[in-house]
């Protein structure tokens, strides 16, 4: 299947009084870019999310999001920082001493400085929290990956639609270019003819110049290497896979083609087919962009 780069997804993960909440975002990009947002109480498991993103995700400039809510009573425990304390002392005695005053140090004086106690939230059982983070980044990035794919199938449609209408311009130049020399050879016996009058033609110098003029409009490899490419972008849209890259490289290799085409092109009518192929060509590989 084709999947689009561009994609969304959301999904939140419950478990008693805790919510994870992680969505994905994505747009076009050369390589994989992730950047992941997320509360620094999950942040341990930062490189773990970003390995399970890897089984889903290829390339993209991809921005994740994950959000921490717990409802449940906060379970705190009492923490007394002894070292703090002993600072404090030490040092509210030797001001008794410099200046002479009355130490009166007491147990409920230090206990009101900060940071002698302090109140901390206990940590939450790793494993659960993970299991929990872990079930919201498989359903975001499933929703993602579902995006994507729909994405991906709407763009192989109509990048199909387009490689037909180019094989369309292709077998008009295949088929109108004998035309154009046979055209070629009768306008140039009738001036030879009007040249010499009565004189005999000399027909070995025609065939001469109409072979020299067909070798110079001659498209004959330029159509069947484009015709080979286009054939096999189809082939890749239905085959599926990551092929947005492959498919860029043989889409410059059909431009390049075209352009070959509208130089040797000498008639209107294959100027203006040459021109529609590098329009449709064009407009394939700006979709092409959009494939992962």
């Amino acid at each position: 299947m084709i999947k689009s780069m561009t994609g969304f997804g959301r999904y939140e993960a419950v478990k008693e009084k805790v919510k994870i909440s992680v969505e994905i975002k994505a747009v076009n990009h050369r390589y994989l870019d992730m950047n992941v947002k997320m509360p620094k109480k999950l942040s341990s498991f930062e490189i773990a999310i970003r390995s399970l993103l890897k089984e889903y995700i290829q390339r993209g400039k991809v921005d994740v999001y994950v959000s921490y809510e717990n409802t449940a009573e906060a379970d705190f425990a009492l923490k007394y920082n002894e070292a703090l304390a002993g600072e404090y002392f030490q040092y509210l005695r030797r001001m008794a001493d410099m200046f002479h005053l009355e130490n009166d140090i007491r147990a409920a004086t230090l206990a009101r400085f900060p940071e002698v106690f302090t109140m901390e939230e206990q940590d939450a059982n790793e494993t659960e929290l993970q299991a929990i983070l872990e079930e919201a980044v498989h359903g975001a990035a499933a929703q993602f990956l579902d995006s994507r794919v729909k994405e991906g199938t709407n763009l192989k449609n109509d990048l199909v639609s387009k490689l037909d209408e180019m094989l369309a311009h292709v077998a008009f130049i295949e088929t109108h270019t004998p035309q154009i020399i046979a055209d070629y050879r009768k306008k140039l016996e009738a001036k030879v003819r009007e040249l010499l009058e009565d004189k005999q033609v000399d027909e070995g110098r025609i065939v001469t110049e109409v072979t020299l003029f067909a070798d110079k409009i001659c498209v004959d490899e330029e159509t069947v290497r484009l015709r080979s490419h286009i054939e096999a972008v189809k082939n890749e849209l239905l085959a599926g896979g990551t092929v947005g890259r492959k498919l860029d490289f043989i889409a410059q290799e059909m431009n390049r083609e075209a352009n070959t085409i509208l130089s040797k092109a000498t008639d209107l009518a294959i100027s203006d087919t040459g021109i529609e192929l590098k329009t449709a060509i064009e407009k394939v590989r700006e979709q092409i962009q959009n494939i992962e």
